[in-house]
């Protein structure tokens, strides 16, 4: 298994530049097409609007900066591309970014996404990392909006908790894995059970990595009073890990975003990439 078709999430923010320094090294490495997507938000009139500006002048002065945004997104891949030999493309879409980007995903193998960043003032909504993850069907790369230090894949950590989003997330980052010089396998708070962890939490899915050319560690660990993802984010930093591969656990009705807490305290506070998936 390898990446074949590799999707970026391309807007006019400032990290862009970071994520796309990501996506194409990891063209680049596994071969793979790069797309760069950019998705034109619908105009949104504010219920507070009181029609002082006149209705034509708000949409035209809306779409002169739509314009403006996907015209520095465009040169931003352009750039990134420039020289490096790689089959791309780029893709214009229309509507709201979290429904665009995750069909655009079911047609790739793998998503580039950056973290929320704090200080943006794009209109990138803030939950989009987990909303195309939820609903895509993909496995999701995470860029950290403060960028990355190594290139993501040398050590890496996969946090198992033997459900099904875990062995979808282990199954969907198997390139990452094979490739990998250290993977640390980590169980947290783990309880035998028939229908979850064996009799050692943590040994069976070393157990199916091995013949993939995966050499597994295994780090059994508890929470206790701390959330899970703190836990994760101080074995990552234990061990030099630089690419966590999670399982993402929530749901999302109504626009209305629920996740579990290690996915929350991840995609929060993440200084190295994460590849999830639900």
């Amino acid at each position: 298994m390898s990446y074949k078709t590799i999707l970026v999430h391309c807007d006019a923010g400032p990290r862009l530049a970071h994520r796309l320094g990501v996506a194409v090294e990891l063209a680049q490495r596994f071969g793979a097409r790069l797309v760069g997507a950019y998705v034109q938000q619908p105009l949104d009139v504010p219920a507070f609007f009181d029609g002082t500006l006149p209705t034509d002048d708000l949409f035209a002065s809306y779409e002169a900066a739509a314009k403006r945004d996907e015209a520095a997104a465009r040169t931003a891949f352009d750039r990134a591309v420039k020289g490096s030999e790689l089959k791309s493309e780029w893709r214009l879409g229309n509507g709201y970014p979290e429904n665009e980007l995750a069909v655009q995903a079911r047609y790739a193998d793998l998503l580039v996404l950056g973290q929320a960043d704090p200080e943006g003032d794009v209109r990138t909504p803030s939950d989009l990392p987990e909303s195309v993850a939820l609903s895509s069907g993909r496995a999701t790369f995470v860029v950290p909006h403060i960028g990355v230090r190594a290139k993501p894949g040398k050590s890496v950590m996969l946090c198992w908790n033997a459900s099904r989003e875990s062995a979808r997330a282990a199954s969907d980052a198997m390139p990452f894995l094979a490739a990998a010089e250290k993977v640390t396998v980590l169980v947290v708070d783990a309880k035998t059970s028939p229908g979850g962890h064996g009799a050692e939490p943590g040994a069976d899915v070393a157990r199916w990595l091995a013949p993939h050319g995966v050499k597994a560690t295994v780090q059994r660990d508890v929470a206790a009073d701390s959330d899970v993802g703190n836990v994760i984010l101080s074995r990552a930093a234990d061990h030099d890990v630089d690419l966590v591969v999670m399982g993402l656990y929530g749901h999302s009705r109504l626009r209305e975003m629920v996740l579990g807490g290690a996915s929350r305290t991840l995609l929060s506070s993440m200084t190295i990439p994460v590849l999830m998936a639900h």
